[in-house]
C-alpha cells in the first residue's frame, strides 16, 4: 500500500498563483472603473437634460402669463440676450407680480417683485429671488433670449418692446465642462397671449 505525501507549493507555482491573482483582481478594477466612468458620464447626461428642460419650462410658462402690471405698466419691461423683465401672476394669487429672469454668470435666477401701497406700485419694493438653474453655458454666440414681431421675424437691437410677440429661450447646460457629455441644448417658445390680444383689439 502506498502512502500519499502532502507537500507544499514550490516556488515557481507561488508565484505563477500570485501573477494570476493579481491579473484577475487588475481586470476586475477596469471593469468596475469602466462602469463607474459610464454610469457617471449617463447621469451627468441626465442632469444636463434635466437642468435645461427646468429652466426652459419655468421661464416659458412664467412668459405666456406675462399682463399689464397692477399699476397699469406694459406687460414686457425690458428684452436682453440674458434677461427678460416682465409682469406675470406666477403664484396664482390674482395679483401681479413683476418678474425678472437674468443669468448671472453660469446661473439662471427668477426675481420676483410685488407691488405694494396705494396706488399700488413696484419701486422700491424688494426683490425675492430663486436660483432656477446653475451650470448654464450660454455665450455670446448663444444667446439666452431672442425676441420675435408679430410677422414671426427676429426682432433686431436695440429693440421696442412693445414690438415684441413672442420670446426664444435657448437654454445651454454642461453638468462638468471638464468631461463629457457635451454641452446640452434646450429651446422653447412662448407667445406673449395678452400682448397679441391687445394689438388685435
Amino acid at each position: 500500500m502506498r502512502l500519499l505525501l502532502s507537500r507544499g507549493l514550490t516556488l515557481i507555482e507561488t508565484v505563477v498563483t500570485v501573477a494570476l491573482t493579481s491579473l484577475v483582481m487588475l481586470a476586475l478594477t477596469s471593469i468596475i472603473q469602466y462602469f463607474y466612468r459610464t454610469n457617471m458620464y449617463a447621469l451627468e447626461q441626465s442632469r444636463a437634460v434635466n437642468s435645461a428642460r427646468t429652466s426652459v419650462e419655468h421661464a416659458m410658462a412664467d412668459l405666456r402669463e406675462a399682463s399689464y402690471g397692477t399699476d397699469g405698466s406694459y406687460p414686457l419691461l425690458s428684452a436682453a440676450t440674458s434677461s427678460v423683465v416682465f409682469h406675470a401672476d406666477v403664484d396664482t394669487d390674482s395679483a401681479v407680480e413683476k418678474v425678472r429672469y437674468y443669468l448671472s454668470g453660469a446661473t439662471l435666477y427668477r426675481g420676483i417683485t410685488k407691488a405694494a401701497g396705494s396706488p399700488p406700485s413696484y419701486a422700491g419694493q424688494p426683490e425675492t429671488t430663486t436660483l432656477v438653474v446653475d451650470n448654464m453655458r450660454n455665450g455670446t454666440s448663444t444667446p439666452l433670449f431672442s425676441y420675435y414681431g408679430a410677422d414671426g421675424s427676429l426682432l433686431d437691437y436695440p429693440l421696442s418692446v412693445a414690438a415684441v410677440t413672442s420670446v426664444h429661450m435657448d437654454a445651454a447646460t454642461d453638468v462638468n465642462p471638464n468631461r463629457a457629455p457635451e454641452v446640452y441644448q434646450l429651446s422653447g417658445n412662448a407667445t406673449l397671449r395678452n400682448v397679441r390680444n391687445a394689438s388685435t383689439q
